[in-house]
């Protein structure tokens, strides 16, 4: 089983210009649904004061053609409104501009049929009914400046489709009217003036979308500097508990090796014949302070990216004998079996990191292993190098192989972390991470576990071993004899 080894980290991404833009056009389109509905109750209003003028004055048939059209797209309008509260209110950008999308027609259209007024009345009906006609048209215009601006290809499919339609109502009954006296000056007139009205309704209409768009933009921008700044806070929190924690295991394992170090002087100061059997006792608590101090500089290089890196051709064979040489003596006083294999291998690595990420795994090995043996393995394989320290220890539970990778993390119940420091596994991921190599544990709680350290394939030489099928990790796997 392969695990995650870091721990979780949470970093501020400044969202990119595209999730920006879907969001702020997530709320336009809100903006713009939410102004439909006064839109649509002006409408309603305004139509039955048009039908009153144009009784009498209009064709009965085509009148009613007209307004059974108005009215319902005025319904299905207001059916659109529910669609969008029932499926696409709480929805993202995307869904809500597809939404918009598919039914844009439908704001073409009522434009369409509100300019298609001035076909039936200009010319035609009495001069009372074209003004206010006329005022309606205006009215409409101002109302799409106000309700639709928000979402700019709306605005413009509204106010281009009115606009041309009451363009073309002018047209056909200043033609149809042409004999008649002024008709053509007038028509000709009341155009020019409908395509000034038509470019300042597109200008205001830009402009007031763009201040919804930098209110939007505004807004998100502050919401990404908040969030940032919570993110950056519970960083900073965290960092103050892990320094807290870090520096409460530092003294408290500092202080049992300098307490049984000044007992030892003591007891040298007042009885120096006992020194004999006093002075390893010494240099035990002295190796276990400068241990400590070692893996804290360690940490604290890291993190500070101060730890040098210095690549270089490693021969594996010679590390694994180097290795071999420094913990046999451990093995050899738990009596436990402590082996390597390898084949002649060179790769492009940095030597001291290496060994020190060995060195570390095989330490904790050895210190949880109380019978059998210790394996240290280089496999080859087509992507990459893989160093493999096998155990026959204690194993780790699942709900603690995360967690070993943290600062002075020591599994309570295992014997042999009494004099663990909890930082070899941590100084291990750090340094992988550092080094770009992957770390892998799998492992079977009282029966054993493997630690694997994997690098990628530009750092072998040689050709890849057999695939070796996988096995489960227990004890008679793990026979070292």
């Amino acid at each position: 089983m392969l695990v995650d080894t870091q721990p979780a980290t949470y970093q501020h991404v400044p969202a990119t210009v595209e999730v920006r833009d879907q969001w702020v056009n997530s709320q336009l389109i809100s903006v713009l649904m939410d102004n439909m509905v006064p839109s649509l109750l002006a409408a309603g209003m305004a139509l039955p004061v048009l039908v009153f003028l144009m009784v009498g004055e209009v064709d009965l048939v085509v009148l009613s053609v007209w307004i059974g059209l108005l009215v319902a797209m005025l319904v299905y309008r207001y059916r659109l409104i529910g669609i969008y509260r029932l499926r696409h209110d709480s929805s993202e950008g995307p869904q809500r501009m597809d939404f918009v999308r598919r039914y844009q027609w439908s704001w073409a259209a009522m434009g369409f049929l509100w300019g298609g007024g001035v076909l039936l009345t200009y010319q035609l009906a009495s001069i009372t009914t074209q003004f206010v006609y006329g005022l309606m048209v205006l009215g409409q215009g101002l109302l799409a400046l106000t309700s639709y601006s928000a979402y700019l290809p709306i605005f413009r499919a509204y106010v281009h489709a009115l606009l041309l339609s009451v363009m073309l109502g002018l047209l056909v009954n200043t033609l149809r009217a042409v004999g008649e006296v002024g008709a053509l000056e007038t028509g000709v007139a009341l155009m020019a003036l409908l395509m000034v009205f038509w470019w300042l309704l597109l200008i205001a209409g830009r402009r007031l979308h763009e201040v919804y768009r930098s209110s939007f933009e505004l807004q998100f921008s502050n919401q990404e500097l908040i969030d940032s700044l919570t993110l950056q806070t519970r960083a900073s929190l965290r960092a103050v508990a892990t320094k807290n924690r870090f520096l409460a295991s530092a003294a408290h394992d500092l202080r049992q090796p300098v307490h049984a170090l000044s007992l030892y002087a003591d007891w040298l100061a007042t009885e120096p014949e006992m020194a004999r059997e006093i002075s390893p006792r010494i240099l035990q608590s002295t190796r276990a302070i400068n241990e400590l101090f070692d893996s804290l500089f360690d940490l604290t290089r890291i993190d500070a990216g101060n730890y040098k890196v210095r690549l270089q051709h490693v021969d594996v064979r010679q590390l694994f004998a180097d290795l071999a040489l420094q913990f046999e003596p451990v093995a050899a006083g738990k009596s436990l079996k402590l082996k390597t294999h390898t084949r002649p291998t060179t790769i492009w690595a940095d030597p001291v990191v290496l060994r020190r990420i060995l060195g570390n795994l095989l330490s904790n090995a050895l210190r949880h292993t109380h019978r059998g043996g210790v394996l240290l393995d280089l496999r080859h394989r087509e992507d990459m190098l893989v160093f493999e320290v096998w155990d026959t220890g204690v194993g780790i539970a699942r709900e603690h192989q995360q967690a070993i990778f943290q600062e002075f993390f020591r599994v309570s119940q295992h014997q042999g972390t009494e004099d663990s420091l909890g930082l070899g596994l941590t100084i291990v991921s750090k340094l992988t991470t550092l080094m770009g190599y992957q770390l892998a544990l799998t492992s079977v709680e009282h029966k054993g576990s493997v630690f694997r350290l994997m690098l990628p394939a530009y750092t072998q030489n040689g050709q890849p071993d057999e695939l070796v099928p996988t096995v489960v990790l227990n004890s008679e796997f793990m026979d070292l004899r």
